[in-house]
């Protein structure tokens, strides 16, 4: 593994740091989140403006939070110290970003436990019993067999973090990104020829005005710290392992392709077959979260090589929660590793142990625990709520400010046009950082929490 003057890992190149950082990006908000947003939200109409906020405020986070990281060499917290007084309180800035991947990964390994359960059901041979009523809910309420599964996904994780940098990290993307585009190519041919998922391919590309509302706009902005990893802290530590020479503007247009792809791609393995098991029924395009664990199995039950639909599918879904999985782990044990000057062997068990003890409250907590309740929610929900709708949005605020007022766009441009004859989107990265991006995480935060108590519906 490659080590700079400072001793710190290094991406072994361009390829090694798209293929890492499309790996953070292309998780289970891609394969299992998206989707369902864009089924209750309005199909083509909030996929449109979904690539239209990644090329923008997508685009800038991507591109400001990579080139702090190259610029300090450090991980959020480092990042955002290295400016000394001058940062001020916006310092705090990167313990925020910090501690979101600590607290996001334990939930996210619960549900890679999840999705590991499933495959190797369809593994079995026993499709049809996972499109039984009431089999999820049975199965998440079994606080044994989800904590195994949990286990199971989180020492996989924590196996590759322990390897490093190149031998792990970008090994293991470099190997899984190739065959998770594969996987998703064959579902999404397989999905889109089922008899009536035409219907559902024109409702998910084609924009339909009739169905835009606000809440499509906001949901739309939320999507965005999901597929892209922006304010998880994943991109400042990714960006602190790219090499000089390494173009930050090509990296991140790679990434945003990639991502956008996926998401596409996995809308149209979904939606469709969806639309073709129940003609675009209303409720069952509401499903939300449960799309992909309840609503799915039954689709493949429905129809012929279910059981193989079913176990591409899962191996995709497992493939993609793996490499995002690495991801926020490695952005917790850089962390540790920069703030504490611990190995990394050291803080990888550390963190591996934090992530068992979380992990835990939000396996038990729809079994066991299901009766402890925080603002009326169970642990995985509360952890959920608390990271993406409360956290992010503020890590976002901060680092925007950060970049622009603290750092200075002038020596922003100075290491994103590093080895580069000139920035292209150079226009676009100042409104957005200047003035747009803080705006959007302030509109993402105050929706979010006022539909979380209640006070509006999304």
């Amino acid at each position: 593994m490659e080590k700079e003057k400072n001793n710190r890992s290094s991406f072994s190149g361009k390829i090694g740091f798209v293929l890492s950082a499309a790996g953070a990006s292309v998780g289970l908000g891609n394969i299992w989140r998206f989707p369902y947003l864009a089924a209750k939200y309005g199909g083509g109409i909030f996929l449109l403006i979904y690539i239209l906020l990644a090329l923008t405020f997508g685009y800038t986070m991507i591109v400001a939070e990579s080139a702090l990281g190259r610029m300090t060499r450090k991980s959020p917290v480092g990042a955002f110290k290295a400016f000394g007084k001058k940062a001020g309180w916006l310092s705090f800035g990167g313990w925020i970003n910090a501690i979101i991947p600590v607290l996001i990964v334990p939930y996210y390994s619960v549900i890679g436990g999840w999705v590991i359960k499933y495959f190797v059901e369809y593994l079995k041979g026993n499709g049809a019993k996972l499109a039984e009523d009431g089999y999820f809910s049975n199965f998440i309420s079994n606080g044994l067999s989800t904590e195994i599964c949990f286990i199971v996904f989180c020492m996989f994780t924590l196996i590759i973090i322990y390897a490093g940098v190149r031998n792990g990290i970008e090994r293991v993307s470099k190997f899984m990104m190739p065959i998770l585009v594969v996987l998703s190519v064959i579902i999404a041919i397989y999905s889109v020829t089922r008899p009536g998922a035409l219907a559902g391919v024109k409702y998910f590309l084609v924009p339909n005005p009739k169905n835009f509302s606000w809440m499509t706009v906001v949901t739309a902005m939320g999507q965005m710290f999901y597929s892209l990893s922006i304010a998880m802290g994943i991109l400042v530590t990714f960006g602190s392992y790219m090499k000089k020479d390494t173009s930050i503007e090509d990296s991140t247009r790679n990434v945003e392709v990639f991502d956008t792809a996926i998401a596409i791609m996995a809308g149209l393995m979904i939606i469709p077959a969806v639309f073709a098991f129940s003609g675009g029924d209303p409720d069952t395009l509401q499903a939300g979260p449960s799309l992909m664990f309840i609503t799915i199995p039954k689709v493949f039950n429905s129809m012929g090589f279910g059981t193989f639909a079913g176990i591409l599918f899962f191996l995709l879904v497992l493939f993609a929660a793996v490499t995002s999985s690495i991801a926020l782990t490695e952005s917790a044990v850089s962390i540790v590793e920069d703030e504490l000057k611990w190995s990394r062997k050291k803080s990888t068990v550390i963190v591996g142990f934090i992530m068992i003890i979380l992990g835990t409250l939000s396996c038990l907590g729809y079994g066991p625990l299901s009766f402890v309740k925080i603002i009326g929610m169970q642990f995985l929900d509360f952890f959920d709520f608390l990271t993406n709708s409360v956290m992010m949005p503020i890590a976002a605020l901060m680092t925007s400010l950060f970049v622009s007022k603290v750092v200075g766009v002038d020596r922003m441009e100075e290491e994103i046009r590093h080895g580069e004859s000139k920035f292209r989107r150079k226009k676009i990265f100042v409104v957005m950082i200047k003035y747009l991006c803080p705006i959007f995480a302030i509109i993402i935060l105050v929706s979010s929490i006022a539909n979380a108590f209640g006070w509006i519906s999304m």
